[in-house]
């Protein structure tokens, strides 16, 4: 038996919550890194400096539901603020304040790394076409991130445009000068172009959509797996379910026939090693 880890989850207790992650074990899951949701999505407004704080207590406390419960998952937490938050706030108060309002967040953030309260930082930049000025205030906030990642010693996850190699490496120069080894930076929802991130520096959180895998394991070892489930019932099917990364782990090495043991070997770098030495954490069975 291998660990078998999601790099990258949401639950909301107003969707499947607790029974993902039931869906998760049963499907030969065992550990989850459980990342804060955007703040709007769970119902919060975020008004004043320690307004993403709600975000991230609720986030740790299904966490620790499903650690204390008798599921057999083990889940670490993600905290931070989403990029898209940037828009909304704009909207709402005008640039320079979303800007601060977000970095605050970030902050918020590291103090729950240094209590022990998460593994690491979740930032970022927009996916989508955004005016300049938003683009170098989203660029700002990232670095920050970076930079108290770099302090408090964590990992950090980056949700970002699609990644071409010249993306891949721009993340990576932004990591250096912020003073954070790319090795500690995660990118969220990647390609399999495993051997642009190993180049880089960067690691890739695969999402494991049919044939990515098997493309990420024709070009090494050096990533993990991820399904980016948001567990919200009004977007049913949006990206991929609970079950999808134990699932496909186990299919690929069935697959594999005589090089099963050869395989299952890759995949325990995938799931446990590789997440180990991101997240300084101990994945355990």
């Amino acid at each position: 038996m291998i660990p078998i880890t999601d790099n990258h989850i949401h639950l909301d207790r107003k969707g499947k919550g607790i029974i993902a992650a039931k869906e998760f074990a049963n499907a030969g899951g065992t550990h989850l890194i459980l990342v804060s949701k955007p703040s709007w999505t769970i119902g919060v407004n975020v008004t004043e400096p320690d307004g993403f704080k709600p975000v991230f207590e609720e986030t740790n406390s299904i966490a620790r539901e499903i650690n204390q419960s008798d599921i057999g998952v083990t889940v670490f937490t993600v905290l931070g603020v989403h990029p898209a938050e940037i828009t909304r706030l704009t909207d709402q108060v005008g640039q320079t304040r979303a800007e601060e309002l977000m970095i605050r967040g970030l902050e918020t953030a590291e103090r729950f790394v240094a209590e022990h309260e998460a593994v690491g930082i979740k930032t970022g930049r927009p996916h989508y076409e955004v005016p300049d000025s938003i683009w170098d205030a989203s660029n700002r906030i990232m670095a920050h991130g970076m930079t108290l990642a770099r302090d408090i010693g964590c990992a950090v996850q980056l949700h970002t445009e699609t990644t071409d190699a010249a993306a891949v490496a721009d993340l990576a120069a932004i990591a250096k000068k912020s003073g954070l080894a790319p090795e500690k930076v995660v990118k969220h929802y990647a390609p399999p172009t495993v051997q642009v991130f190993e180049r880089e520096g960067i690691f890739p959180g695969v999402l494991a959509g049919k044939g990515a895998i098997e493309v990420a394991l024709a070009e090494g070892s050096r990533f993990m797996m991820e399904t980016d489930y948001i567990d919200d019932f009004e977007r049913p099917g949006a990206v991929l379910g609970p079950k999808t990364v134990p699932r496909r782990t186990k299919q690929l090495i069935e697959r594999s026939g005589e090089e099963a043991e050869a395989v299952e070997e890759v995949f325990w770098k995938v799931h446990k090693e590789n997440p180990e030495q991101v997240y300084d954490i101990e994945i355990t069975i």
